[in-house]
């Protein structure tokens, strides 16, 4: 079987390491297999292509902002797929995100459809049944043609244009007729929410993403029996706490996202928690800079560095996510895989990664702040020792399990 993967990213990002896993695990299975991706750095690897062009991908963002019209240009990066495309003659195409300003979907799936090659499409956002947007909230309009949109400077952003309903209307024509296999999500609620759009009639699959629970996601210090979420001293890393002033015996809650400061990924919130809880340490990874932000709170620049981001998981007692909107977040699953339990809100699809006792969420409300003291105290009197998060997680997110879900897909 001969699989091309596409996405905006490869071995970098959540998407990105999805992808570069299925290639890794796919091509050790005696499959043919390549990725082509749109930005980032070249990986100089067999069979990954950068088809993207930097340069064009800039002019794409400014365009989009400007006309807001967004997935119509990079006329050059697109070419260069298309043309890897018919080089490559794949069996099947697995498509990820196709929305990070480089590449023309409309041009990419009209090709699709000339060759009637068969498509697996897995989403991670809600991009494909929107006119613009990545997470709707509460907006509904996109299941009446979108329009208006309430989240016009929001990602994927315009100056002042509203062209979601046309859009919208041109994303219902790009995939009529498209040879599609199974549209997969990560989670059940993204699943549910596709199901109730123009592209219900498809077949749609959820498969959890995996990553590597062996090679980087594992805990770097395993606690005492009694486990680490507990009153009594566990082991901790005394090297990356030295470096960052931490004391060793400080409770931690760690929060990592891309941007984490971003309105949607909820940064500013943990920063407010963290003001309300003066006796336990803050570490906030995905800022623009690293710097100690407060006596309690320290941030951490984004770090490609996975080995880093496995230590700090392995090293706090809770890992808090207050996003906004997530699919199936790969954060929450790489700090269960490092043994560390989960809090946040209940926003879409989050909650699906760590189910009681793994997890405790609270709703977005007025109160968030109170009940998110709450969760963290419930999720610690929890008691879980790291094995017992880690085994859950191993068991359900290992990207071995992932892989065997779309291998059976890819073979229907």
């Amino acid at each position: 079987m001969k699989i091309l993967l596409i996405d905006v990213n490869c071995k970098y990002s959540s998407t990105g390491k999805i992808v570069y896993d299925l290639y890794r695990r796919l091509r050790a299975d005696g499959h043919e297999a390549s990725v082509a991706y749109g930005r980032g750095d070249v990986i100089d690897e067999p069979g990954i292509y950068k088809f993207g062009i930097d340069s064009e991908t800039k002019k794409h963002a400014l365009l989009a902002r400007i006309t807001g019209k967004n997935g119509c240009y990079s006329p050059k990066s697109t070419k260069n797929l298309i043309n890897y495309i018919k080089e490559y003659k794949p069996d099947l195409i697995h498509i990820h995100e196709l929305h990070a300003y480089f590449v023309n979907i409309a041009e990419l799936l009209e090709f699709l459809k000339q060759e009637q090659i068969p498509v697996v499409w897995t989403f991670h956002c809600e991009y494909m049944y929107t006119g613009k947007c990545g997470f709707a909230y509460e907006c509904e309009k996109y299941k009446n043609g979108c329009g208006q949109c309430p989240y016009l400077h929001e990602y994927i952003s315009s100056f002042g244009i509203d062209k979601s309903a046309q859009l919208l209307a041109e994303k219902k024509q790009s995939m009529a007729g498209l040879n599609l296999k199974a549209i997969v999500t990560p989670s059940k609620w993204l699943a549910d929410k596709t199901r109730e759009t123009y592209l219900g009639d498809n077949s749609i699959q959820v498969i959890h993403n995996g990553i590597d629970t062996d090679g980087i996601f594992y805990p770097r210090d395993l606690a005492s029996e009694t486990g680490k979420i507990s009153e009594q001293e566990g082991s901790t890393d005394n090297n990356l706490r030295q470096e960052y002033g931490i004391p060793a015996d400080a409770r931690l809650v760690l929060a990592v996202a891309p941007n984490i400061m971003d309105v949607r990924k909820g940064g500013q919130m943990v920063l407010d928690l963290a003001a309300t809880m003066p006796d336990t340490q803050f570490v906030l990874v995905g800022a623009d800079e690293t710097k100690r932000h407060s006596e309690n709170v320290q941030l951490i620049a984004r770090t490609k560095n996975q080995d880093e981001l496995a230590r700090w998981y392995s090293e706090a007692d809770l890992f808090i996510i207050c996003s906004k909107a997530e699919n199936f977040p790969t954060t929450c699953i790489e700090a269960l895989c490092c043994g560390t339990p989960v809090v946040g809100l209940d926003a879409c699809g989050t909650k699906e990664t760590a189910p009681e006792p793994y997890g405790t969420f609270v709703p977005n409300d007025d109160h968030a702040l109170a009940s998110l003291r709450d969760a963290i105290a419930t999720q610690l009197a929890r008691n879980l020792t790291v094995e017992q998060v880690r085994n859950f997680a191993v068991e359900n997110y290992d990207n071995s399990v992932m892989y065997a879900e779309y291998l059976k897909l890819y073979r229907m």
